[in-house]
């Protein structure tokens, strides 16, 4: 029976994760398999990635085929590396105790990568909230200070209105109606007595 390592696909539209599942490469993807020995979701990033080292392992060495998915996480991971180093034991190259040496310290530096990722991520996700807040703030100093200015108008324009009005011109007084009606009465009363004259 043709084993494969390969993924099965769960979730809702556009957001899927899937199973790593050892199934018969006869069986639907996401029908049924013999094992599940992890999971994989690429929603995130960086991708959760939960696999069970040894079972990955064990069926690798029995001769299970990935696909080309699961052969990436499994290289991610560090089986076919721990494969790799097997087969140099196997060979007399070095021993099993070296090997597990090399697979150790190949784990330690590949999470230290995973972290300064993480952290990579973490601090640009920072930063553009810092930018974002210092452009907010400029753009409610901006509105603030438009607001403030109009109301100074405004309180200007109140002031002025209540303010009590004075007369710039004192001459404008002497040429008032009252003073020009007043200059005008004798002359017309001279006039009048010619006009019953002239009757006569």
């Amino acid at each position: 029976m043709p084993v494969k390592l390969r993924l099965a696909r769960h979730g809702r539209k556009r957001y899927a994760y899937y199973h790593i599942v050892v199934a018969d490469s006869r069986a639907p993807r996401d029908g049924r398999y013999i094992e599940r020995i992890g999971s994989y979701n690429p929603n995130s990033n960086p991708a959760i990635i939960d696999l069970d080292f040894d079972k990955a392992y064990d069926w690798l060495i029995k001769g299970a085929q990935p696909t080309d998915t699961v052969k990436a996480i499994l290289s991610y991971k560090g089986v076919l590396y721990k494969k790799h180093l097997m087969g140099g034991v196997k060979k007399g190259a070095f021993d099993e105790a070296e090997a597990e040496k090399r697979l150790d310290n190949w784990m330690a530096e590949k999470d230290a990568k995973v972290q300064a990722k993480i952290d990579r991520l973490a601090g640009e996700a920072n930063a553009e909230v810092e930018k974002q807040l210092q452009v907010e703030a400029k753009v409610n100093e901006e509105r603030a200070a438009a607001i403030s200015a109009k109301n100074a108008k405004l309180a200007d324009e109140v002031e002025a209105a209540n303010r009590p009005e004075e007369v710039a011109d004192p001459s404008a007084e002497a040429e008032s109606p009252e003073v020009v009606a007043e200059t005008k009465a004798p002359e017309e009363n001279k006039e009048a007595p010619k006009e019953k004259g002239a009757e006569s």
